[in-house]
């Protein structure tokens, strides 16, 4: 455990003095995490709803978070990675964290660290973190995010008293393994005795069933316990134990939105005891549901997409939107992307959106070069050379895509957190001024 001079005063330094408090960026298991949640007597009693998936995990939390918040109760919501401020991660009454409350947090857990002789990893730290400032707030119910799979993700020292799994694709093969079984496997471990476990993989793998069994979790399978039905404005949501008819759509964008507001609904439906929400809070809900960098758009003319879609089920899902979008101009991409990343699967889930690939690299150690992104294009023969173009940041390829694109014209920016992220500083700083 690195030992600072002096302890960290404000949140930036807090955060540059996590990134090296543990020599791993990633140390799955949760006996050290564990061992400090019982020093910090961290026992919550209020709901928990735990949030698990490849792709959905945030509009699902985003839309829980609104629509319980309009029901009148104080939420807890803890999502990662954040975009541009990392308080975005930690939000109570659907409002980021403030930066005393979470250094004394982070300061508390330092102190228990200090005392066991434990470190903990970046996350590690920002989930105890998290739900320290739950309690000390006294929140009516949290909603958790599982960052990486769930059996061993430090989300999953608390016990849920509702599980969701969102989807189940191949992602962090590393970590989880390489088969929708050893994912579904290890996402399915958030399943807890006698509760609720949501799940909204239509395709689900057998090792969900076999962990919902083994943990003796009560399971809910999309399309059989619950489920929707689109009509021309409105949808109509039937579950478990009730029916909520003509709904309006969510303000969240997509053609996947419904499957997650009918996950939400699914997950209150079998709360309906605790956490009580009538049908205008379930309306009001999902029309003032937010979230940033999913399908989110900024600008009509041109069209301006932003969207943090980095594996290839989140870009089909893109490609999906795009389509149902339809420009009668041009479609420029601004693009970055992580090296761990299957990249050549995402540039075949959009190669029929894009006419311009405008491509760069971002700020981080796990970063793919330009150049790499450029030959993974050139290989999948989705473009010429006339149509790809090498920037030395994000920034410059939007400006460029800005400069280029007509009012029929599209620009999406996709690939990675950082890559929106990127673009979001370039426009803060930009209408600053």
């Amino acid at each position: 455990m690195n030992v600072p001079d002096k302890l960290p005063v404000s949140v930036a330094d807090w955060l540059s003095y996590l990134e090296v408090f543990h020599p791993q960026t990633i140390e799955l298991g949760l006996e050290r995490v564990n061992r400090i949640r019982v020093e910090l007597a961290l026992q919550p009693q209020f709901p928990i709803i735990i949030v698990g998936g490849t792709n959905g995990k945030g509009s699902v939390c985003a839309m829980l978070e609104s629509i319980l918040h309009c029901a009148g109760y104080a939420v807890g919501c803890y999502t990662s990675p954040h975009l541009l401020h990392y308080n975005e991660r930690i939000r109570i009454g659907k409002k980021d964290i403030d930066d005393k409350s979470l250094c004394n947090a982070f300061t508390q857990i330092y102190s228990a660290c200090s005392v066991r002789g434990i470190s903990l990893t970046y996350f590690e730290f920002g989930t105890l973190a998290a739900m320290y400032c739950f309690v000390q707030a006294g929140v009516n119910a949290a909603v958790l995010e599982v960052g990486l799979g769930g059996r061993l993700d430090a989300v999953n020292i608390f016990d849920a008293d509702c599980s969701i799994l969102t989807s189940i694709d191949l992602d962090h093969v590393e970590y989880l393994g390489d088969t929708r079984e050893k994912i579904g496997f290890e996402k399915a471990a958030i399943f807890r005795k006698n509760k609720p476990a949501i799940c909204a993989e239509i395709d689900i793998p057998q090792s969900v069933i076999q962990q919902a069994e083994k943990n003796d979790a009560i399971l809910y399978q999309i399309n059989e316990q619950f489920g929707f039905s689109k009509q021309d404005m409105h949808w109509d949501f039937w579950g478990p134990e009730s029916r909520r008819y003509s709904l309006p759509l969510p303000a969240l964008r997509g053609e996947k939105q419904l499957q997650n507001a009918s996950t939400c609904l699914a997950a209150l439906d079998t709360l309906r005891e605790v956490l009580p929400v009538s049908m205008n809070n379930v309306r009001q809900g999902l029309m003032e549901a937010i979230i940033p960098g999913r399908f989110q758009v900024i600008s009509t003319q041109p069209l301006i997409i932003l969207d943090v879609a980095h594996n290839p089920s989140a870009a089909m899902v893109l490609s999906q939107n795009l389509r149902a979008t339809r420009s009668t101009g041009q479609t420029y991409a601004v693009v970055a992307m992580l090296q761990d990343k299957d990249i050549c699967g995402v540039i075949q889930a959009l190669k029929n959106d894009i006419d311009y690939w405008l491509v760069s690299s971002v700020d981080s150690s796990r970063a793919a070069t330009a150049d790499y992104l450029i030959n993974e294009i050139h290989k999948a023969e989705v473009s010429d050379d006339d149509h790809i173009r090498k920037f030395s940041d994000t920034g410059s390829a939007f400006v460029f895509a800005c400069e280029q694109a007509s009012k029929n014209d599209r620009i999406c920016v996709f690939g990675s957190f950082y890559t929106v992220s990127d673009v979001l500083q370039y426009l803060n700083t930009h209408r600053s001024k």
